[in-house]
């Protein structure tokens, strides 16, 4: 492991130091440190934010979120909507072309939408309403629906988490359980496949015949204009030698800078910073649903009861940056119920023994995966593997680069088979909003995101909030949802926290959200 993350760091500082070009040259490429390596591309088949981002530079999308959460035309010119509610006609705007030179084709948003339906929470929902992803022509999408679904929209736009992007239909063709291997898009940024390193770096140059909207950009949403020749997605492993490559300008933005070199960064009159996203990110510990101790609710229960949130914020975010939240949905957000906070101390570690006891928990392995490389997430994991200690429970902490988790994150065996107990992560609270977009409360099993639990009220709730006809009737889903995925424990939470992200300070037009979005941004 060791020797894989020595070898990440050399060749991401080797890519820095490449084309130690000619001066011109390096002010027109853009240097952006993810908060992850690139790995595997196909942000339909992995729906991870470094995916995403990626998503967002190659793909473009008919709809696209404004910093509200709001859906709003992106590729589409618009749309009509019959007067029953069952047919949609979206039209393309004009002049819209892949990166191979090919037109862009309503038969290619078809395709790419019933790709993206197959495997997003989302899309899976909206594919039970669709009769048809259908065309009249080659600028005019139409979707039949079976009854109608208001929330389509906020479907095609929704920002994270598998967007749906649009690609080729030759490209969309490929089945949903693999990934496609050709990145072609029609988004502003093309990808320089030759100069691919996994895990270091991956480039982009712009793509010239990419036709902004007319509207301010305002996060995954309005005119996307590059005022970059070229995009370098840069992996250093190490925070440290990140933010002083930051500070000697050899990179220009870096999405997460470690927390405690935040205020370093911040005395430096050359750097900037922001909130990358001021609806913030709900940590969560997530359970393994298929397999015992965490197949048993009661053992859910117990593990989150005794979460002390303070720990895990105080170890990824700034004071100030961060507050508890008890909830299934990110605190703050419209109808969200926060739960009140379980007693805390030893007398509350005791009850959780004597509840892992009852349970009938014997000292059985648990497997706890976590990142080594993702600050955000690395922290958090410890925290669970000294907690789970504490409790007594027989944990084994497996630490790895990001990549890798991701792969055995997906394997459903049981511990021994190489699959996993327990792995925290984060969501942007944008992804995670309500019950439309969230992945993380689904309860439909071995369809559910990565955990996958099965909870009968909880997709009941989902589905009576997506199919509301009026705000009452979506507010007692939203309400009933939220007793049951609390009762039910899909995950624990372990706080809500805002990120610093840092850049250099003549870089302009940094945009705030749920992603790190790589347009709109100039030099001085």
């Amino acid at each position: 492991m060791q020797q894989r993350r020595s070898l990440m760091k050399t060749a991401a500082l080797a890519a820095l130091a490449q084309p130690a070009l000619a001066q011109s040259s390096r002010a027109r490429t853009l240097r952006f440190m993810p908060q992850a390596a690139p790995t595997g591309l196909d942000p339909m088949f992995n729906p991870t934010t470094i995916a995403t981002t990626h998503g967002y530079c190659v793909f473009d999308t008919l709809y696209g979120c404004d910093a509200k959460l709001r859906p709003r035309p992106q590729m589409a010119e618009g749309h009509e909507v019959s007067a029953d509610g069952l047919t949609w006609t979206i039209r393309l705007r004009e002049g819209l072309r892949f990166h191979d030179g090919t037109p862009v084709r309503a038969r290619d948003c078809a395709a790419s939408l019933r790709r993206w339906a197959v495997r997003d929470g989302f899309g899976q929902v909206l594919a039970r309403a669709v009769a048809e992803w259908g065309t009249v022509d080659d600028r005019d999408l139409v979707i039949r629906l079976h009854r109608p679904f208001p929330a389509l929209l906020d479907a095609l736009a929704k920002p994270g988490a598998s967007p749906a992007f649009i690609m080729p239909e030759r490209l969309a063709a490929t089945p949903a359980d693999r990934p496609i291997t050709e990145m072609v898009g029609s988004g502003p940024w093309r990808f320089l496949a030759g100069e691919f390193n996994q895990g270091a770096l991956a480039a982009y140059a712009r793509n010239d015949a990419y036709v902004p909207r007319d509207e301010p950009a305002e996060a995954a949403s309005g005119g996307k204009r590059v005022h970059f020749d070229r995009l370098e997605l840069v992996w250093i492993p190490d925070g440290g030698t990140a933010a002083a490559a930051l500070r000697t300008g050899e990179i220009d933005w870096i999405e997460y800078p470690l927390p405690d070199l935040v205020p370093v960064l911040q005395r430096d009159r050359g750097i900037g910073t922001q909130v990358y996203d001021p609806n913030g990110f709900l940590g969560f510990l997530r359970f393994n649903h298929l397999h015992p101790p965490f197949d048993d609710v009661a053992v859910r229960r117990a593990i989150r009861d005794v979460l002390v949130q303070p720990d895990y914020m105080a170890a990824v975010a700034l004071p100030g940056d961060w507050s508890e939240c008890h909830a299934v949905f990110p605190c703050g957000l419209p109808q969200v119920r926060e739960f009140p906070a379980a007693p805390r101390g030893e007398a509350a570690m005791d009850n959780a023994r004597a509840a892992l006891k009852a349970a009938g928990y014997a000292g059985e392995r648990i497997v706890h995966i976590n990142p080594s490389d993702f600050p955000a997430v690395t922290q958090q994991g410890r925290v669970t593997a000294d907690l789970m200690r504490r409790l007594g429970m027989n944990v084994e902490l497996v630490e790895s680069d990001w990549a890798t988790i991701i792969a055995r994150r997906a394997n459903k065996g049981t511990p021994a088979q190489g699959g996993w107990s327990l792995h925290n992560t984060n969501f942007p609270a944008a992804n995670i909003a309500n019950p439309a977009v969230s992945p993380i409360i689904r309860g439909h099993g071995e369809r559910a995101w990565f955990g996958w639990p099965t909870d009968v009220a909880s997709e009941a709730a989902v589905e009576r909030w997506i199919g509301a006809a009026d705000a009452a009737t979506q507010a007692e889903a939203m309400a009933a949802l939220q007793t049951a995925a609390w009762d039910s424990v899909p995950f624990a939470p372990t706080g809500l926290f805002r990120l610093r992200t840092a850049f250099r300070a003549e870089l302009r037009g940094v945009l705030q959200g749920p992603n790190p979005f790589l347009w709109n941004l100039r030099r001085g």
